[in-house]
């Protein structure tokens, strides 16, 4: 007997102006899903993620953003901001969960599951 599967909902939600967060910074953003924690780099590209570090659930918002990653302020592991995925030698460990995130006339929009 095949089930019918409901594909879930996203839900695009409005959570401030891409300036409201700094260069080479974040800004944490509470969710049903958890917090976010969204991210700007010194070239202005924008990215969210969970935030919590896959190895022991450190603040990535209150990491230190270099280039496209972000180094989890507990125990220094760095994680790719693209892909949520530990580099360097913690490269397999595990991952930060990406979030959808799109910038609309310098708004930024999280794509949220639900339903």
């Amino acid at each position: 007997m095949n089930a019918l599967v409901k594909e879930p909902t996203v839900t695009w939600t409005d959570v401030g102006a891409v300036t409201d967060v700094p260069r080479r910074g974040a800004r944490r953003v509470p969710s049903p899903r958890g917090d976010i924690a969204v991210f700007r780099t010194g070239d202005g590209q924008v990215f969210a993620l969970i935030d919590a570090c896959p190895h022991k659930g450190g603040p990535l918002s209150q990491g230190i953003v270099h280039g496209s990653t972000v180094t989890c302020p507990l125990h220094g592991r760095v994680i790719d901001l693209a892909t949520g995925e530990a580099t360097g030698v913690d490269r397999g460990t595990g991952c930060a969960p990406v979030v959808p995130l799109e910038v609309r006339d310098g708004r930024l929009f999280l794509g949220l599951v639900g339903g």
